[in-house]
């Protein structure tokens, strides 16, 4: 349902489905009752039966529409391409899920099949019938056509800058973190011990090769209780796990059958690349990549690699204020069921900035950005073991400047490193 709905398939066909049920119920309305011809104006139709008007006017639409859907999806993708080597291919991702590029797609391919659906009701024999009405509605769709293009055209000429990209990128991610992890942080909630059991007896490999997009945490736990083992899950979501390689450590070995197995692995949803579905890390790689090619020497656009920056701390900050996933399921209360692995403040905050940190020790403004960027995030979050993690972070970012930049430059990376290690100053 994620890949359907986030495609060029459900909407789209949906779209230009009903309105072609639209323009072949209209037609046949109209002849069953004629008088729904006469609201219409006598200039267009002088003559009621004479149905070449309506051909002329269905077919020519028809035949419009499709020329402009080829040459917009022509220059879309050509814009697309130049835009994933200009950024990073994964952009590709958040472009097919934009609604308003399905809206187009559907409402210009409604649009034809709705005219191709009126089409044969307009006849000379046995008895010539123009249906009047439809032919209306055909044309009303044409004008809609043409103000959905320009908006169109203005939307996407948006769309393809690299700020409205990186923030339509934040803005899923956090959706997303809202998604899964509904609750409030706490920080001085007792963590779980995952490792607390040491009895698994055998493992279950992977059937297949992809990377973990989703885990259905419910199936796994009804699957565990009926079987009566405990399950631990040695690989997270948005790891990689090639055919044969152990997905699951299980408790009790006799207990599983090779039927089991397989639903056990169906609680896994595999795929060739990485999706926001439960994947937090991927959407801050996208950005992380963005970053990574605006400051490489063959662009130098460190602009864009501060914009990354800013929307970088606006997801950790969200991530930081909510609580994460339960690494471990009961049922009933006090039976250990499933134990999940799920990314963690540091590794998140690492994918984030590391790389970032080490391209750009000798760019002053990233550097300086970042260590605002942790500055923030330490100001929003009570956590005393993040803020540790968020000041160690700061200080690397000032060792890997030291190798690079002379001490002019250094002063105002380590007076902003010290607004780091003292945020309630």
């Amino acid at each position: 349902m994620y890949n359907l709905r986030g495609g060029f398939l459900v909407r789209p066909f949906s779209i230009a489905l009903v309105l072609g049920c639209i323009g072949a119920a209209l037609s046949e309305l109209e002849e069953s009752f004629p008088a729904l011809g006469g609201w219409t104006p006598g200039v267009l139709f002088p003559s009621h039966a004479d149905p070449q008007v309506a051909q002329i006017i269905l077919g020519g639409i028809a035949a419009s529409i499709m020329t402009v859907v080829s040459i917009v999806f022509a220059i879309l993708l050509m814009t697309l391409t130049l835009a994933s080597m200009q950024f990073s291919p994964r952009i590709i991702v958040s472009f097919v899920q934009d609604r308003v590029t399905q809206w187009t797609l559907g409402i210009f391919l409604g649009t034809f099949l709705y005219c191709m659906a009126a089409l044969p009701a307009a006849r000379s024999l046995p008895h010539p019938f123009a249906p009047v009405f439809t032919v209306m509605g055909a044309m009303l769709l044409a004008v809609a056509c043409v103000g959905w293009l320009l908006f169109f055209i203005h939307h996407i000429s948006r769309a393809i800058s690299v700020n409205h990209i990186v923030a339509r990128i934040a803005a899923d991610t956090i959706a997303m973190i809202d998604e899964t992890m509904p609750w409030p942080h706490r920080h001085d909630r007792l963590a779980s011990a995952p490792t607390a059991i040491h009895n698994w007896e055998t493992t279950v490999s992977s059937d297949v090769s992809g990377y973990i997009r989703f885990v259905d945490r419910k199936r796994l736990v009804g699957l565990a209780k009926a079987h009566r083992v405990k399950i631990d899950v040695l690989r997270r979501v948005g790891h990689f796990v090639p055919a044969g390689v152990p997905l699951l450590a299980v408790s009790k070995e006799g207990r599983l059958t090779p039927e089991a197995m397989d639903e056990l692995r169906g609680a896994f949803d595999f795929g060739p690349t990485r999706t926001l579905q439960q994947d937090v890390e991927f959407g801050v790689l996208q950005i992380v990549d963005i970053a990574l090619k605006a400051i490489s020497p063959a662009v130098n656009d460190p602009s864009t690699a501060i914009n990354c920056v800013d929307q970088l701390s606006a997801i950790m900050i969200r991530f930081a204020s909510r609580e994460p996933p339960e690494a471990v399921l009961y049922d009933p209360p006090g039976t250990v069921r499933v134990i999940i692995p799920w990314i963690g403040f540091d590794r998140l905050l690492e994918a984030a900035f590391e790389q970032i940190r080490l391209y750009s020790k000798s760019d002053v403004a990233v550097s300086l950005r970042l260590l605002r960027a942790l500055g923030d995030i330490a100001a929003t979050t009570p956590d005393p073991e993040y803020r540790g993690t968020l000041a160690e972070r700061g200080r690397r970012v000032v060792a890997g400047c030291a190798e690079k930049l002379g001490e002019e430059e250094l002063q105002s990376l380590r007076a902003r490193l010290e607004a780091l290690l003292t945020p309630d100053s």
